[in-house]
């Protein structure tokens, strides 16, 4: 047989092709490992030189580091992926915020009411961020974390609910018997508390969105979030709450109950004044 000029016969099998390596969007937040550093850290932003897009890790202790987006060159829970920057948004999608509701024209911020909307803590109100936060500054409402439920009691003290100065309260956990209802009852007309039976945010977020099948049952007296991330070998829960956070997009992500609990809070303290 004539030698194939091309290095191979025409009609023999065709060559089997390796296993496909996954691309993934680098959204702010994705934590990712260089497979050849090591270098473990967060999606923080991107670089581009003469020598192509470089994404920017930031590890646990702060410091960034910034690699080149090459096939292949990154890791997620073990499986090698390829990173490529997000794409912008589709129009269709743009004229909606992450929350579903119709994105109002660009105007000039509205300046903060007198209303205030309370959550038990930063993760709490980041993750409201995220879904509500083109709602939350269209009506004017501002978001201040009480670093713990048991610090309500004096933050309405000092904010003095009024009829033109609404408090709405989102708590985790709230469920009958529970210390959270105990300490949210009989706060007052002006002030509403709503929330979800989930131990904590991180739960109120859909398994799937973080690539689990369901959030492990910690057992009590064991900090939730250290369990948690014990058991899906998260590392700390800093590392756990960046990887929780990256499968936040908008509310698809997010458990009815909190939606709800977000959505009614939402319309309380921007009532007209």
């Amino acid at each position: 047989m004539r030698d194939d000029r091309y290095g191979r016969d025409v009609l023999a099998a065709p060559r089997r092709r390796g296993p496909q390596v996954p691309v993934i969007p680098a959204e702010k937040g994705l934590v990712v490992e260089d497979a050849a550093s090591g270098y473990c850290g967060a999606v923080v932003g991107f670089e581009k030189s003469y020598d192509g897009l470089f994404v920017r890790l930031e590890d646990r202790h702060g410091g960034t580091r910034i690699f080149a987006m090459r096939p292949s060159a990154f890791l997620i829970d073990g499986k090698t992926v390829t990173l490529e920057r997000p794409k912008p948004a589709a129009t269709a999608s743009a004229a909606r915020t992450a929350s579903g509701s119709r994105k109002a024209p660009v105007a000039r911020a509205r300046v903060a009411r007198a209303s205030r909307l309370f959550v038990e803590g930063v993760h709490d109100a980041t993750l409201v961020e995220r879904v509500w936060g083109d709602d939350l500054r269209a009506e004017g409402v501002v978001v201040e974390s009480l670093d713990g439920l048991d610090n309500l009691a004096a933050a309405l003290t000092e904010f003095e609910p009024g009829s033109r100065r609404r408090a709405g309260i989102l708590v985790d956990h709230l469920v009958a018997g529970s210390k959270e209802q105990r300490l949210t009852g009989s706060l007052g007309e002006n002030v509403l508390v709503c929330g979800h039976p989930y131990i904590d945010v991180w739960e109120a977020v859909k398994p799937a969105s973080v690539g689990i099948a369901g959030w492990p049952r910690i057992p009590r007296g064991t900090d939730w979030k250290t369990g948690v991330c014990a058991e899906l070998g998260w590392g700390s829960p800093s590392d756990g709450w960046r990887k929780v956070l990256s499968g936040v997009r908008d509310f698809r992500d997010i458990e009815v109950p909190l939606l709800r609990a977000v959505e009614e809070l939402i319309d309380f303290v921007a009532a007209p004044e």
